[in-house]
């Protein structure tokens, strides 16, 4: 096998360029700003709908077309374990029912 040879092409394969595969649509570009001041400019076919929001690239938070009031960043909450969520949906008196039943459940069972 040769050591110089480069696998997977072959004489004169170039890139491809504008001739192989069309014309781009045309587009054009729309900056959006984020909470913390950074601009990012996707750009979109003429012909596309523009969205009102954008993920900034830099930070994550979202952006909008308007500099002077760009999105507040969301609010995040932390982490529940499925004890946290059980607690949300019972109180301590309802606990204390379902458990009973449930100890009376096994007691049955034993005997």
């Amino acid at each position: 096998m040769a050591g110089s040879a480069i696998r997977g092409s072959r004489v004169g394969a170039g890139p491809m360029g504008e001739a192989e595969r069309g014309e781009a649509a045309p587009r054009f570009r729309v900056s959006y700003w984020c909470a913390d001041g950074h601009e990012s400019r996707p750009s979109f076919a003429v012909e596309a709908e523009v969205p009102e929001t954008w993920d900034c690239p830099k930070c994550g938070l979202p952006a909008s077309r308007d500099k002077d009031n760009p999105p507040a960043a969301p609010k995040i909450e932390p982490y529940k374990t499925h004890l946290a969520y059980v607690k949300e949906r019972r109180n301590d008196t309802d606990g204390a029912d379902i458990l009973g039943e449930a100890l009376a459940a096994l007691k049955a069972r034993k005997r």
